[in-house]
């Protein structure tokens, strides 16, 4: 399995339910989660992911999402 499968294997699924491996494999990638507001309580899946925040944001435009209405971190290692 490679990266490219992890991250589309990712793409609906919140953080915390990614494997170890998986987590290990992305480590290093960005995410699009959406933010929360009063109005909104989004589930808190992965929405986006790539290399950069460049990256998650012409993702997020592909599946026609607003940008502006996601937050983006940076994928960390399990341990």
């Amino acid at each position: 399995m490679n990266t490219v499968n992890d991250s589309e294997r990712a793409l609906g699924r919140s953080p915390e339910q990614l494997t170890l491996r998986e987590r290990t494999r992305l480590a290093g990638q960005w995410i699009a989660l959406e933010i929360y507001t009063p109005d909104a309580l989004p589930f808190r899946r992965i929405e986006a992911i790539g290399d950069s925040i460049g990256s998650c944001v012409r993702m997020l435009k592909t599946r026609g999402l607003d940008p502006a209405r996601f937050e983006f971190s940076l994928l960390q290692p399990p341990f």
